[in-house]
């Protein structure tokens, strides 16, 4: 495998990891851009224009985009985080320039009123889906709190309101600031001739403009909080907590991810065995994310509501145990072969690459290899650990619950 690297005079930015040994190849847009680069008036264009993306441009309408996907056999798909619009493709070689320009045009959406207010109706219903999933609401109230103020704070599909007063002008303004070129990665990994790349960049990117990306990097500072939202009508209580973690660009990342495997996989780890394999909780996990500037312990529980305080008293007991002791050295390699597996098996497809290739690019300007992330791993000691804890311990600065338990004062 080879690594790539060159910008177009537009800014817009080229990466490559080829590997002419693979029988299949990955490419895709990273705009930086997602839920915190938004105004509040705008709350949720980020996610609504990765759909009209899907509507066609000048050259292609909608039902040409879906046909020659399906022509070339591609796997494509898009998502919209806080802080990241991807779009991908993973196809035969033969067919990279067909479906490249596929791409770079939906990087360049038509836009149209019809299309536009069609789609909001299918944004709107969406969001109300996702309102009665427990989990995902949960998720989307404890962000909004945990991160008050901060733009990470802000939702990723915006409310029914900011989606209703949405315009085509104004997605057409965020547009023309955020999908500049100098405001996207375009990756590629796999089998994929590098010059043939950047001659397809240039002939379908390089009339792009600039545009005028930026964003802040400040890491948040969230203050206490515990919000209790009862639903009478729910048969489990949901509770979500998050405290302040690592964020992307911080070596400490490697470190949580294991500590994160260690207390809250959800499989093996202590908070499966304490809570879910004794029966006292459907679900209780410890996740990590790590944002732009910040980073965040995410602690999810799923329980009868009988159990709610009960259960987390013990997760609050177990995290000051970690905090204090650590893992045992059986717990850390342990976790070492787990998140190392996950690594090795995603970076044996083109489209895992792609994925870790594009995200080291937009967080951290750096290439790494499947190599150097499990050699990095391989050297997470519990001196690493101890640091990580006392940094950034495990605990709960916001919490949220969701279900028919009240909420009473918490300790």
């Amino acid at each position: 495998m080879q690594f790539h690297q060159t910008t177009l005079e537009n800014g817009l930015e080229i990466v490559a990891e080829t590997n002419a040994a693979a029988y299949s190849t990955a490419v895709g847009f990273f705009v930086k851009t997602g839920a915190r680069d938004e105004a509040a008036e705008v709350s949720g264009v980020s996610h609504f224009l990765e759909h009209m993306a899907f509507k066609g441009d000048e050259k292609f309408s909608a039902e040409d985009v879906n046909r020659i996907f399906d022509e070339v056999g591609a796997s494509c798909n898009a998502s919209t985080s806080e802080e990241v619009t991807f779009y991908h493709a993973t196809i035969l070689p033969e067919y990279l320039e067909r479906t490249f320009e596929l791409l770079a045009g939906m990087m360049r959406p038509r836009l149209l009123e019809a299309d536009f207010n069609t789609e909001k109706q299918v944004i709107i219903e969406e969001i109300g889906m996702y309102h009665d999933i427990p989990a995902v609401s949960v998720y989307d109230q404890t962000m909004s709190l945990h991160f008050s103020g901060h733009p990470l704070g802000h939702s990723i599909l915006g409310s029914t309101e900011s989606i209703t007063d949405l315009t085509v002008s104004q997605m057409w303004e965020y547009h023309q600031q955020r999908y500049g070129a100098g405001n996207l990665v375009l990756a590629a990994a796999g089998n994929v001739n590098w010059e043939e790349l950047v001659g397809l960049a240039g002939k379908y990117c390089g009339a792009w403009q600039t545009g005028s990306p930026g964003r802040t990097h400040d890491e948040a500072r969230p203050t206490p909080v515990e919000v209790w939202k009862q639903q009478e009508r729910m048969h489990q209580q949901h509770v979500m907590r998050m405290a302040a973690a690592p964020a992307a660009q911080d070596m400490l990342r490697f470190a949580a991810e294991l500590v994160a495997t260690i207390v809250g996989d959800d499989g093996g780890s202590r908070l499966h065995w304490d809570l879910v394999e004794t029966g006292l909780a459907e679900t209780a996990e410890l996740g990590y994310n790590d944002f732009d500037g910040s980073g965040a312990w995410m602690t999810y529980l799923c329980c009868q509501p009988e159990q709610t305080l009960a259960n987390l008293e013990r997760i609050r007991t177990l995290y000051d145990t970690f905090n204090q002791f650590g893992p045992s050295d059986e717990e850390l390699e342990r976790a070492r072969n787990k998140v190392a597996s996950r690594v090795v098996l995603a970076g044996e497809r083109p489209m895992g690459r792609l994925a870790s290739l594009g995200g080291n690019w937009v967080y951290r300007h750096e290439y790494r290899t499947v190599a150097s992330d499990l050699d990095v791993l391989n050297q997470v000691s519990q001196s690493d650990i101890r640091r990580l804890l006392e940094r950034y311990p495990l605990g709960q600065t916001t919490t949220v619950g969701l279900g028919p338990f009240s909420g009473s004062t918490l300790t």
